[in-house]
């Protein structure tokens, strides 16, 4: 989200009231159904939104937090740059990716996938930000640093995308909401974790997939929910670590 500040000005809570009282009244009807496509931004107002349906994916590492108990703050630096940089440089050479977000240390990339092939594609992704994690910890190891695990998860629905932020001030960003955004952060933080494996995807997307690729997943049961599981590589990158990394 966009922080850095463009205006100065001084609040008046009378303009708040007002601008509060725009949003609220805003008609129902300028929320549209967008079907598989996912609209450019420069057609999102302040008023308005879109429901589409998309895949979304979330990648974070897991136990962040234990990373500050042995390394100081440049090297952690260093770490998490590392990590972000090369997510999202991943997400970003997809054409299909159409939002890319950063928050801590998880990155999550919202994917335009009309077509179940475009699923398929999105395991790839998955499957390449597991490889570059394991050419990293090669990196990290060398410099004698603490390596990393992570989680990614994987939902594909309905979506309705909205701008928000203050009119006028520079400060806006795009908003996801619904349970396909929620559902795939959920996954995310509980793939790597107590004996899951690090790639998490919902019936839904697994539904979608062709037959290799659902042979590279295994079901289980999360309460009453069938989720699918695996580790699954980027045989190019593969290729690349055994004759760089070893």
């Amino acid at each position: 989200m966009e922080s850095k500040k463009s205006t100065s000005y001084s609040y008046r809570v009378e303009d708040s009231a007002q601008r509060i009282d725009d949003i609220l009244n805003a008609s129902d009807d300028d929320y549209i159904d967008d079907g598989n496509s996912i609209p450019s931004r420069d057609k999102l107002t302040y008023k308005n939104g879109y429901y589409v349906n998309v895949t979304a994916l979330f990648i974070d590492i897991v136990d962040s937090s234990k990373l500050t108990d042995g390394h100081k703050r440049p090297t952690l630096a260093k770490m998490y740059r590392s990590f972000l940089s090369e997510c999202v440089a991943i997400m970003n050479s997809w054409t299909m990716c159409k939002e890319i977000s950063i928050n801590g240390d998880c990155v999550w990339g919202v994917f335009e996938t009309p077509y179940k092939s475009d699923v398929d594609n999105v395991i790839l992704v998955a499957a390449q930000l597991n490889s570059m994690v394991k050419i990293l910890n090669y990196k990290l190891r060398k410099k004698e640093y603490d390596t990393i695990s992570i989680g990614i998860g994987i939902d594909d629905g309905r979506a309705l995308m909205v701008k928000a932020g203050y009119s006028g001030s520079g400060i806006n960003d795009v908003i996801w909401m619904g349970d396909v955004v929620n559902s795939a952060c959920h996954l995310a933080n509980k793939a790597g974790r107590n004996a899951r494996e690090p790639i998490i995807v919902t019936s839904q997307v697994y539904n979608n997939l062709n037959e290799h690729n659902k042979g590279l997943l295994n079901s289980y049961t999360d309460g009453y929910v069938t989720r699918y599981e695996g580790d699954i590589i980027s045989l190019d990158m593969e290729e690349w670590y055994k004759g760089n990394c070893t």
